[in-house]
Order: C-alpha cells, then structure tokens, then sequence
C-alpha cells in the first residue's frame, strides 16, 4: 500500500517531584507526569499512532511497562527506536497530527521547540509535524489537573 494511517493515545496522571516532559522538552512546572519511563506523553501517543499504522503492536508490547530496563527511559529513545521500525518496513513520515490536553501550564510557548524536537528525533522536516495544545475547560480528570492526556494520528508513506 502506498500509504497507511495509525492513531494513538495515551494519558498520565500529574504528581509532584517528577519532571513535566512532552514532546522531548522539559516544562517548567511543580508537578510532573508519573510513569515507567519519563512519562512523555505526546511521545507514547505517537509511537503508538506509528506502530498502529503498520500493525506493529503498541508501545506496551515494544516496551513493557514491568521492565527495569525501560524504568525512566528518555522517550525519544523510545520514539527513535519505533520511527526505525517504520523504516525498516519501507515507509516514512508523511504528516503527524497531535493534540495534547492539559490544563496547566500552558504549552503554547513550548510547541515550536516540541515540533523542532520531534522532527530531529525521527529525521524529518518540522513541517511534517502539528502539536496542538488544548484544556478540558476544568472538566474531568485534566481539568482537575490530576493527568496529561495525547492524541496523535499520523500518515506513513512508502518510500519511493
């Protein structure tokens, strides 16, 4: 197939004295996302989108969330290593799409430097890649500032 698409999504819960970690950059922040490895949530959300796309899995099954190995494993890493997976198939990066709901603080500012960070980590153009930012106007989980949640859809190309 010429082309194929994959979703993803994954949602952390927000605790104090961990780091704050979406998209590869580091936010300023009293609270930080709680997980196996550094919690990045929009980073999960896409691998899992890239897995998906190809039926390789998910980032569980790459990944197991019971392995030491992986405990406070830098998700770029992660995120590297499932990006080869989709070279090795043949395909690349067409266009990723990415939604990460959070409601403080606020993301804005940091999204060019996510966008430039995703686009090293996988080798692509910035361009390839949108991260928007949105709040749950205070409603549920987020908006009680209690987790971090991502959404992300991306289209794979067959390389020529």
């Amino acid at each position: 197939m010429p082309f194929r698409i994959g979703i993803g999504y994954d949602v952390h819960p927000l605790v104090e004295g961990r780091k704050l970690i979406v998209g590869g950059v580091l936010i300023p922040s009293a609270f930080g996302v709680d997980g196996h490895s550094d919690a990045d949530v929009l980073i999960h959300a896409i691998a899992d989108a890239l897995l998906g796309s190809l039926a390789l899995g998910d980032i569980g099954h790459h990944f197991p969330p019971d392995n030491e190995k992986f405990k406070d494993l830098d998700s770029t890493i992660i995120l590297a290593s499932v990006f080869n997976l989709i070279l090795q198939k043949g395909y690349t990066l067409g266009n990723l799409d990415a939604v990460v709901v959070l409601q403080k603080p606020k993301i804005a500012p940091y999204i060019d430097k996510m966008r430039e960070r995703l686009a090293q980590v996988m080798q692509v153009n910035p361009d390839q890649i949108s991260v928007k930012a949105t709040t749950t106007e205070h409603l549920g989980f987020v908006g009680r500032s209690e987790g971090v949640a991502a959404y992300a859809s991306v289209l794979v190309i067959k390389k020529a």
